[in-house]
């Protein structure tokens, strides 16, 4: 559902004042009209704290109905009912309402008498999202939006590729993703390179994490970027060309249990000696959160890395569990609560984390923070599992793969393609 003129609806919670418009009359016509101002009673579009202030209408309104939120998912609303119950998710002034059918259209009743409400039907298409409803679950791809880009970078026609990037050398005068080089030209204005960047990221924070790592790499060129680093760029588009229909497949039939998997390429730019930090996280066996990103910190050794991404990998988990806490509580849904598995490929990483921190000469100089896993698996949040390299899904976010390789961590994800679900007998409803 959308609402009509939302931020029109928020209450103002201190004096603004502006111009007298053009139109309305001022007590003294004979006077200099920039000596008069109005005071605002409502919120308008274009003040900074409009999306502020309609938010707040909204939840004021939602809590009065019964329903609930809490800090970790503030824009998710639920209510639970004597028939089942009602999730209302809000982005600016998009809802989506799930449940059962009389939850909803109750949900639909009381929206609409407060406020002025589209109703779209069924949600197929959202904030560039579209969502195939499937009988054996929910396909959220970007067709729509890949075929756009395409064009509007004129890499529609271009012929398409296995993979968003070729397997590079960490060699740092051959590594195809090298700073520019003195000898190099920057491009210039009539290359896209920024906005085709910005384009990328939508989709690699969106549905395609298949693309995170290649577009993570090229992002980091945006200030000085070469005809190189151009190349790259068109190499994920061309990637995009051959899998537009690639998306998350979230299957009604696997058991909603949440996994990890982190990891770490180490020195993954040796130009500036920092490695790559890569995590996701399954929830019925496809992805619900996933990163890959330069570490901050200098690492000293492969291990030193191993333990850097499985930090940032811990506190993801922690709030997803308190999400998945606060939605199963609400709606009434009972399901055990045991440690969410975290699997990890470097065997010293996860016997430290197992043991806490031990002060020795390979791990003295690695600050205590970094064992914040121990503490968790200790209070058994979590447990950190070794697992074999080749087994590693989060390998897709630090490091070039081969095709092989590639595919089956993009199959281990829960990517699928719509018209491999369809040929399956998944006809949309």
């Amino acid at each position: 559902m959308d609402v009509v003129t939302a931020y029109l609806y928020g209450s103002l919670d201190s004096d603004i004042y502006m111009k007298v418009p053009d139109g309305i009359n001022i007590p003294n016509p004979k006077a200099n009209r920039n000596m008069y101002c109005v005071k605002l009673q409502k919120s308008l579009y274009g003040l900074k704290q409009s999306g502020r202030m309609w938010y707040n209408r909204l939840s004021e309104f939602l809590k009065q109905k019964g329903y609930t939120n809490n800090d970790d998912c503030p824009c998710v609303f639920i209510k639970k009912s004597s028939t089942g119950f009602c999730i209302i998710s809000v982005y600016v002034d998009d809802l989506n309402i799930i449940g059962n059918g009389s939850d909803i259209d109750e949900a639909r009743h009381h929206l609409k008498t407060e406020f002025e409400m589209k109703d779209l039907g069924q949600t197929k298409f959202c904030l560039g999202l579209q969502l195939e409803h499937l009988p054996s679950g929910i396909f959220v791809y970007q067709s729509t939006y890949v075929q756009k880009i395409l064009e509007k970078f004129n890499m529609d026609k271009s012929y398409p590729t296995k993979t968003p990037m070729v397997v590079r050398s960490l060699d740092v005068d051959k590594d195809p993703f090298r700073p520019r080089e003195e000898n190099e030209e920057i491009l210039g204005p009539h290359f896209p390179y920024l906005s085709a960047i910005g384009a990328l990221m939508y989709l690699a924070n969106n549905t395609r994490p298949d693309i995170a790592f290649a577009v993570n790499l090229l992002a980091r060129h945006s200030a000085a970027p070469t005809k190189r680093h151009w190349i790259g760029v068109k190499t994920v588009f061309r990637y995009l060309n051959g899998t537009k229909d690639l998306g998350l497949f979230y299957s009604r039939n696997q058991d909603p249990i949440l996994l990890g998997y982190t990891d770490a390429g180490y020195l993954s730019d040796p130009h500036h000696g920092r490695s790559q930090t890569g995590f996701v996280f399954l929830q019925g066996g496809t992805t619900i959160s996933w990163k890959s990103s330069k570490q901050t910190l200098t690492s000293t050794s492969t291990n030193h890395s191993e333990i850097i991404a499985l930090y940032e990998a811990s506190r993801e988990c922690v709030w997803l569990r308190r999400v998945i806490h606060h939605i199963t509580q609400s709606c009434g849904i009972g399901i055990a609560e045991t440690p969410t598995i975290i699997f990890e490929d470097n065997s010293a990483c996860v016997t430290q984390m197992e043991s806490g921190y031990i002060k020795s000469n390979m791990t003295k100089h690695i600050i205590p923070k970094l064992f914040y896993p121990h503490e968790l698996q200790k209070n058994g949040e979590i447990e950190i599992l070794q697992t074999k390299s080749c087994d590693n899904l989060a390998d897709i976010f630090t490091k070039s793969l081969p095709y092989s390789t590639f595919k089956k961590c993009v199959d281990g994800i829960g990517m699928r393609k719509l018209k491999d679900l369809q040929r399956s007998g998944g006809e949309s409803l």
